[in-house]
């Protein structure tokens, strides 16, 4: 089965291949895709609208079994921000950089630092029907970037229980702990039948 992963970035792309692993299941990016297809505008409330949305408008698009993410960073002492706004949340177009930027000014002087990463991601027939499962990896925040590995706030994230940030950990380890890789986890123990008959 072929099944459609909505997603132009390619780090994700590489992690979600690393850990989801089914018998006869090949993922497809967007940009494997061969033929064009629409962007997604992510303008839904919460992470779980944002993935149901991409997955549905994509599957739509493509007639095809289709998995889509929405992930994001929530910080206790920003009430849970920026969450849903996390790549963007130094402003539309901002890249990794400024929003480690932003998320480092915003938390100046913070003595909390407890923070989650969390990863809905939403499984969508051809037919419209829709799944969904959630991963959280608790972790603080750092009072500087260290590290070259991973994307987005890796830089900044240092997992509960490590004693360095996601982008200094080696991609295997990440991979075991991650958000993404929890949500990986329950969808293959959720899913393994509908993506085996799909």
């Amino acid at each position: 089965m072929k099944l459609l992963v909505a997603t132009r970035n390619a780090h994700k792309l590489l992690e979600i291949r690393a850990i989801l692993h089914l018998p006869g299941l090949e993922l497809l990016g967007i940009d494997d895709f061969g033929a064009p297809l629409p962007a997604v505008e992510e303008d839904a409330a919460t992470m779980m609208g944002n993935a149901v949305k991409k997955a549905r408008v994509l599957g739509a698009a493509s007639g095809r079994w289709t998995l889509a993410d929405d992930s994001g960073l929530e910080v206790d002492a920003l009430d849970g921000a920026p969450g849903v706004y996390s790549a963007r949340f130094a402003g539309d177009g901002a890249g990794d950089a400024a929003n480690n930027r932003q998320l480092l000014q915003a938390l100046a002087g913070a003595t909390d630092r407890r923070a989650r990463f969390r990863c809905v991601l939403a499984l969508v027939a051809p037919d419209g029907r829709s799944w969904t499962v959630e991963g959280v990896c608790e972790g603080t925040i750092a009072r500087a970037p260290s590290g070259t590995q991973g994307f987005g706030y890796d830089p900044l994230f240092v997992p509960q229980g490590a004693a360095c940030s996601f982008a200094e950990l080696p991609a295997a380890e990440k991979n075991r702990i991650s958000h993404r890789a929890r949500a990986l986890t329950a969808a293959v123990q959720a899913w393994s039948a509908l993506l085996r008959e799909g």
